[in-house]
C-alpha cells in the first residue's frame, strides 16, 4: 500500500526504508509545522550544564536533534523510543530507551529511583498533564521546557495517491485539513491518537503500538486477515 504519513517537515527520515521492510511505500504530509524557541532551548541547556537535573527525558526526536549537539555534560538520559535515542547517540550521548512508546511508561521505568529527583523535559508546547502528575505522584520534580511550538500549516493533505493515511499524533489528526474518501484506509499510530480520532468522529481501521513498525505490523495483520496481504 502507499501510505501518507503525517510528519513535521524533515522528521520523516527513515520512514520510506522502514515501510519498505513491511512491503509498503510512503510519503509525508504535513498538517503541522514546528516553531523553534531558541530562548527556551538556551535556558534548558544552561540548566543542564549547571547540574539542575538528575535526569533528562526526551519525549520525541525533534528536541533531541536540536539539543543533543549543545550538551557538553548531562545526567541520566531517557529517550522515549529508538528514533529519539538514535538522534542522541549521533552526538555520543548515552541514553536509555523506554520499553514502550508512550510517556506514561517513563515513571514505571524509573521506579523508586525517581523519588526526590529533578527531571528536565524539553518538549513541544502541547500539554501533557498526565506525565507531570505521574512524576509528582511518584515523588519526582518535573521541569518542563516548551522548546518548540506546533502550528497548523493549514495546507490540505494531498491524499490523492494514497491507499492509506497514518496519523502519528493526536494533534496531527485534530489540526489536519483532509477529506476522508471511500477506499482510504485510516490508521492511528497508537491508542492515544486513536482515542482522539474516535472523539473527532473517525474510527481508525488500524491501531499501532505507538511506533511506525508496530503500526505496519498491525496493518499487515489486517491485510492478511482480509485476504489482501501484499
Amino acid at each position: 500500500m502507499k501510505i501518507a504519513v503525517t510528519r513535521l517537515a524533515g522528521k520523516e527520515k527513515s520512514d520510506a526504508a522502514r515501510c519498505a521492510e513491511f512491503g509498503h511505500s510512503c510519503y509525508s504530509v504535513h498538517p503541522l509545522r514546528s516553531e523553534i524557541r531558541q530562548q527556551e532551548i538556551t535556558a534548558f541547556v544552561d540548566a543542564v550544564h549547571s547540574g539542575a537535573f538528575d535526569c533528562l527525558f526526551f519525549t520525541s526526536a525533534l528536541p533531541a536533534k536540536i539539543i543533543a549537539p549543545l550538551l557538553k555534560r548531562y545526567p541520566r538520559v531517557i529517550a522515549i523510543g529508538p528514533q529519539t535515542a538514535g538522534e542522541l547517540r549521533q552526538f555520543h550521548i548515552g541514553c536509555e530507551t523506554l520499553p514502550g512508546f508512550y510517556s506514561r511508561d517513563f515513571v514505571p521505568f524509573l521506579g523508586e529511583w525517581i523519588r526526590g529527583k529533578h527531571i528536565g523535559i524539553p518538549r513541544a508546547d502541547v500539554p501533557n498533564p498526565a506525565l507531570i502528575e505521574s512524576i509528582s505522584a511518584a515523588g519526582g520534580i518535573a521541569h518542563e521546557f516548551r522548546c518548540y511550538g506546533l502550528e497548523p500549516t493549514g495546507d490540505p493533505l494531498d491524499l490523492q495517491p494514497a491507499d492509506a493515511i497514518l496519523f502519528t499524533s493526536a494533534m496531527s489528526y485534530a489540526k489536519a485539513e483532509w477529506i476522508p474518501r471511500p477506499g482510504l484506509l485510516v490508521m492511528a499510530i497508537g491508542d492515544i491518537t486513536a482515542a482522539a480520532m474516535r472523539k473527532g468522529g473517525t474510527d481508525p481501521a488500524v491501531v499501532g503500538d505507538g511506533s511506525l513498525e508496530g503500526t505496519l505490523k498491525a496493518l499487515n495483520n489486517r491485510l492478511a486477515s482480509t485476504g489482501n496481504a501484499r
